[in-house]
């Protein structure tokens, strides 16, 4: 009895001596985090660099993929059959009109030529007769010293006699011609592809192609429109205001050439419901080349006093595209926008934001709406490199 008397007593005390070292345990903790809150600093208002909204004129455009081809495309072929003797040009020259590219064996039309000039002087010698013996007769047949038949058959011979010189003469012009043909020459200012013939072949006339040739400048861009784009395409051409600004993708939108668009076709294609049109484009320089593709900006029209940010102050979120506004008392407020056309590094902004506004140009992941901000004296130029830092710290916590 005596025994567990104690031992109760023991259970109590303990209990108590736990409860108390608990509640100590308690106290300190709450004086350690009272101690932390105190001694922690306020959050700075972030630092975002601002840049503010433009009005400017801006076109408005169609982007759209096209594919260069040549100004002029000819593909020689001799007029004339025979063996190439001569060839006088390299693959991939940029040749003249006029030059001589090849040159068909010459001698079998040389040999034509010089027959046909003594048939024609055989021609002419038989009409010189045909005229002596006819002005002969023509003294005599008032006396009747011959026949109305006999003066009726000179008078046609000297006909006929002329007719064939007329002949004799034609077949010389053909054979000359043969002879010029030999010596092929380009018809177009162009560049030579490679040759499809060497020396030594026997070519037909008409039939076997030699080489092919592209004219370079100006060149042409083929594109399409859709036919939703059709009216407001054919209302700009009647006009005489429809330009292109073509560029190839690997260059900068600032290095696009204007070219004029002077062709529509007739007819919208079949299945895809598109419509062919062609920009016309100087390329001296020999930029663009046949068969590439190409970026085509079809300009419309103009957009007066349209307000531009530059891209990268657009941010998205589930409600679509919105950006912070710096107000005059440096907090930010969140603007939705609606967004037109990219302008080069910039974008129209068609709803939500006032020309020279000042828009938060680089670190907006650190802005809250409503907040205040603090204001980048640097120039906007460094906005990239300080938005990806700040962007790093916040993936760090904040750390530096």
């Amino acid at each position: 009895m005596t025994t567990m008397v104690k031992t109760s007593s023991n259970l109590r005390y303990g209990r108590t001596g736990s409860a108390a070292l608990l509640l100590l345990l308690l106290s300190t903790a709450g004086c350690s985090r009272s101690s932390v809150q105190a001694a922690a600093p306020a959050m700075p208002a972030p630092l975002v660099t601002v840049v503010k909204a433009t009005a400017q004129d801006v076109p408005e455009y169609l982007d759209e993929i096209g594919r260069n081809a040549a100004f002029e495309s000819v593909t020689v072929t001799p007029q004339v059959g025979g063996r190439i003797v001569e060839r006088h040009f390299q693959d991939g020259e940029n040749l003249k009109k006029g030059q001589l590219l090849f040159v068909v064996d010459p001698r079998p039309y040389k040999a034509q030529v010089d027959s046909a000039q003594a048939s024609l002087a055989q021609a002419k010698a038989a009409l010189d007769l045909a005229k002596i013996q006819f002005a002969r007769d023509q003294e005599v047949i008032g006396a009747r010293a011959i026949s109305k038949q006999d003066y009726d058959t000179k008078s046609n011979a000297v006909d006929v006699d002329q007719a064939q010189v007329e002949a004799a003469a034609a077949a010389l012009e053909t054979a000359r011609l043969n002879f010029e043909y030999c010596y092929i020459h380009s018809p177009i200012d162009g560049r030579a592809g490679a040759r499809l013939v060497d020396v030594g072949n026997v070519v037909q006339a008409n039939a076997t192609s030699l080489l092919s040739i592209q004219r370079l400048d100006p060149i042409y861009a083929n594109f399409t429109i859709t036919e939703s784009d059709l009216p407001e395409v054919q209302r700009q051409m009647s006009r005489g205001r429809l330009k292109a600004a073509v560029r190839l993708p690997s260059d900068l939108e600032s290095a696009a050439r204007s070219g004029r668009v002077e062709f529509l076709d007739n007819s919208v294609q079949n299945g895809s419901g598109t419509v062919n049109l062609r920009a016309t484009m100087s390329n001296p320089d020999h930029h663009f080349w046949p068969g590439q593709f190409v970026d085509v900006k079809l300009v419309l029209n103009t957009e007066k006093a349209a307000v531009l940010i530059p891209n990268q102050a657009a941010q998205i979120s589930q409600q679509g595209p919105f950006v912070y506004v710096v107000k005059s008392d440096d907090t930010a407020d969140l603007r939705p926008v609606k967004l037109g056309q990219r302008q080069g590094d910039d974008v129209v902004v068609t709803e939500g934001v006032l020309a020279n506004e000042r828009v938060v140009l680089a670190g907006q992941m650190l802005v809250r709406p409503g907040g205040k901000v603090r204001v980048d004296s640097a120039p906007a130029a460094a906005a990239p490199a300080k938005a990806a830092n700040q962007a790093g710290n916040a993936k760090n916590g904040g750390r530096s």
